[in-house]
């Protein structure tokens, strides 16, 4: 009796502290730890490394990555990365496996990772946008084949090492991914927050720093330039993921490919020209940014004599406007613009002028010599307009180089 009495203290014993006995709050701390190493694997070597190849990982960090996804996510490195791939080249669309924009925020944010395994089942996806992937011995046999296995194992080594609290962890770890990518990136990050560049989609950055889920709360960044390793954009936003990057950079662990370009000035020049209309080309996104932010001094600049003319909900909704990428804007938004632009002909100006400085590097069949003089030709309509914004935006714009 006493041995059978022994044997069930022994057990519950072991339920209630496993292996390591660890407090409440070294539980906590370990359950941090290995969720953002998931969190760093899935945006390290699954998102920059995999679908975007924004860098190259040396053979150490990138099969340990494979094997802590296998353990904590029972993901597929092929299924992941080609339905990233099709997400960019459907962004929003009917055809993107987990837009919020045609789907509802609710269906992604609450159920992202069953959008995930419905795109995976789908051949298509996978022959089109899987290329490239990894497709060794140890992927056809073990982390494809037998996908399910290492989170069962993480459960038993949990249960192990943790005892009963072992199974909270787990279903942390379980959770982890599918709330914050499938959840709050792919949902949130589609729906609500800032953005930095008025690129094709709805991407927005949720939040300035990129901690928590490894630099991936800068989605409109990242969306802007979709093979950039690096994610942070402006001075006070922060990517911890590049941080690590960097750093295996630097022990020659990894090696950066591509980062976002910044643009160059040469302070003073008199006339765009070749280099000028090249930088500009290349930077649009930061060009387009910039012209925003004129548009915002045009308007201010107007909206006291607008009070006069027109009513508060009015002037709201049309300041909006005023900041939305012309070829969003839906024939509503268009006539509403018209109203506006009886009342003032220089928010018309910054309006359509806006327009033609966008269709220049949408213009491929002309020849460079033609998108140089229309270059110069804006410049010089633009600082002939009387538009101290509109101006001030042409002399920065003159001098990229």
């Amino acid at each position: 009796m006493n041995l059978f009495s022994n044997i069930v203290n022994a057990v519950l014993e072991f339920l209630s502290t496993g292996l390591v006995g660890l407090t409440g709050w070294q539980v906590v701390i370990y359950t941090l730890i290995v969720t953002h190493i998931t969190i760093a694997a899935v945006t390290i070597y699954l998102h920059r490394h995999q679908a975007h190849r924004a860098l190259e990982l040396h053979a150490i960090p990138s099969h340990f990555f494979r094997f802590w996804l296998w353990l904590t996510t029972g993901q597929v490195t092929k299924e992941w990365a080609a339905i990233h791939r099709k997400h960019h080249a459907k962004c929003d669309t009917e055809e993107d496996p987990h837009s919020p924009v045609t789907r509802g925020i609710k269906k992604v944010f609450f159920e992202g990772a069953e959008l995930y395994r419905a795109e995976s089942k789908n051949l298509e996806t996978m022959q089109k946008y899987g290329h490239g992937t990894p497709d060794d011995w140890i992927e056809r046999n073990l982390y494809t084949k037998y996908s399910w296995m290492g989170v069962v194992l993480q459960l038993v080594i949990n249960v192990a090492l943790f005892g009963v609290i072992g199974l909270t962890i787990w279903a942390i770890q379980m959770m982890w991914i599918p709330i914050t990518a499938a959840g709050i990136i792919n949902g949130i990050g589609h729906y609500w927050g800032y953005r930095n560049y008025d690129c094709a989609d709805a991407a927005t950055n949720i939040i300035p720093f990129g901690i928590l889920i490894g630099g991936e709360e800068l989605h409109n960044n990242h969306h802007t330039y979709a093979t950039s390793a690096k994610l942070s954009s402006k001075w006070y936003e922060f990517d911890i993921g590049w941080g690590y990057i960097r750093a295996l950079e630097i022990v020659g662990m990894a090696k950066v490919k591509k980062v976002a370009p910044k643009p160059a000035f040469e302070h003073g020049k008199l006339v765009a020209d070749f280099d000028t209309l090249q930088s500009v080309i290349a930077n649009r996104y930061d060009v387009m940014a910039k012209y925003a932010k004129s548009v915002k001094h045009a308007w201010r600049e107007e909206v006291e004599h607008l009070k006069h003319k027109a009513e508060p909900r009015f002037l709201k909704s049309s300041r909006k406007l005023m900041q939305r990428e012309p070829g969003k804007l839906e024939a509503p938004h268009k006539q509403q613009l018209s109203e506006l632009f009886q009342h003032s002909k220089a928010l018309e100006t910054m309006h359509n002028m806006r327009v033609e400085l966008g269709a220049i590097w949408e213009r491929s069949h002309f020849t460079r010599d033609q998108l140089l003089h229309q270059l110069q030709d804006w410049c010089a309509r633009a600082e002939a307009s009387g538009i101290k914004s509109l101006q001030d935006f042409s002399l920065r714009l003159r001098s990229y180089a």
